[in-house]
């Protein structure tokens, strides 16, 4: 059985990368990046780093059109990146309709080389007001994805029920934690390696989730 990741070259992706190439085998798994003009772009060096190191077929397919659809503060590089959650709305890191381009033009790709399982890093356990990132989304957007394009795809999301803490426990698991916190780009301002800027959404919820699974783990010690 074969599988395409959708890889951004961040934390949740890149954990996804790692948890097929356990299930399905090195040769079987390729990675397919987008690049939207996304203020944190560096995400995809990353990316093509860790598919060459692992001998993954990498891809990005450009997807410019993003910043004129909606106004968000990754396409938006005028447009602060929202520190905290707003009341009764979401971060303006939302990019409206994402998730939903992706895993399309994911499908496209896949099925033109008759790979019918797709992986994506969304969650919803540590959600953040993205309405892409829910389970009912995916399970809906599957189902629209089998018959729009007449084909058995399975989006997998192991990453779906997961709190930050467990997927660094996961990454623990599949031997690759050096790799995800040392190679990995998840700040939505582009600062790579450590603790990134500290300061985004995204480096807050990975740090406290590191933090958290490094206490979890002296618990157990």
């Amino acid at each position: 059985m074969k599988a395409l990741v959708i890889l951004s070259g961040g934390q949740d992706s890149t954990t996804c990368l790692f948890w097929a190439l356990k299930k399905y085998g090195v040769g079987n798994v390729c990675a397919l990046g987008y690049d939207y003009n996304q203020r944190h772009k560096a995400e995809l060096n990353c990316a093509r780093s860790i598919c060459d190191e692992q001998n993954v077929p990498f891809s990005i397919m450009s997807l410019p059109i993003f910043h004129k659809l909606s106004n968000n503060s990754l396409t938006n590089l005028n447009l602060s990146v929202d520190t905290e959650k707003p009341e009764n709305a979401p971060p303006n890191t939302l990019v409206e309709g994402r998730n939903i381009l992706f895993l399309t033009y994911a499908a496209i790709y896949a099925k033109a080389r008759d790979i019918k399982i797709l992986v994506a890093g969304m969650s919803e356990s540590d959600f953040s007001g993205y309405p892409d990132c829910r389970d009912i989304f995916v399970k809906a957007c599957n189902i629209s994805l089998n018959l729009g394009m007449d084909f058995p795809f399975v989006v997998e999301t192991p990453l779906m029920w997961l709190t930050k803490a467990k997927v660094w426990e996961l990454a623990y698991k599949l031997d690759v934690l050096d790799i995800i916190r040392d190679k990995t780009l998840t700040c939505y301002n582009g600062v790579y390696g450590g603790q990134g800027c500290n300061g985004c959404p995204a480096c807050l919820l990975r740090n406290k989730g590191y933090e958290e699974f490094l206490a979890l783990q002296k618990s157990r010690s």
